[in-house]
C-alpha cells in the first residue's frame, strides 16, 4: 500500500528553468536523453516513472545515486515495528531540514 501523494501536473520546463539548468543537465540526472526531455517539455505524455524521478530529483532534491534498497527496507521495518519511533524520527528530520534550508 503506497502512501505517496497523488502526482499533480508536472511542468518540467518550468522546474528546469527555475533551477537554471539546460536540458542536458536537467534530464541526464534522471536518465533521460536531452531529445527525450525536449519532447516531454513540448507536451508529450510523460510516463509515471519519469514523472516520479523528476519529482524526487528536481523537486524533492533527493540524490538518487545515494539511495540503496536496504534504506527502504529499514524504513519499512521501522514503520511496521515501531510506528511511534518512526513518526518521531520523521518529525525530527523535517525540523532539521527546515533549519538548514
Amino acid at each position: 500500500m503506497s502512501t505517496a501523494k497523488p502526482v499533480e501536473k508536472v511542468e518540467p520546463r518550468e522546474i528546469r528553468r527555475k533551477l537554471g539548468l539546460n536540458q542536458q543537465q536537467f534530464w541526464s540526472k534522471i536518465g533521460v536523453t536531452q531529445s527525450g526531455g525536449s519532447r516531454y517539455e513540448s507536451g508529450r505524455n510523460m510516463p509515471r516513472p519519469v514523472r516520479e524521478l523528476l519529482r524526487l530529483v528536481h523537486v524533492e532534491q533527493i540524490d538518487i545515486q545515494r539511495i540503496k534498497r536496504e534504506d527502504f527496507d529499514v524504513v519499512e521495518y521501522l514503520k511496521s515495528e515501531d510506528p511511534e519511533l518512526f513518526k518521531t524520527l520523521k518529525k525530527a528530520a523535517k525540523s532539521k531540514a527546515r533549519k538548514s534550508a
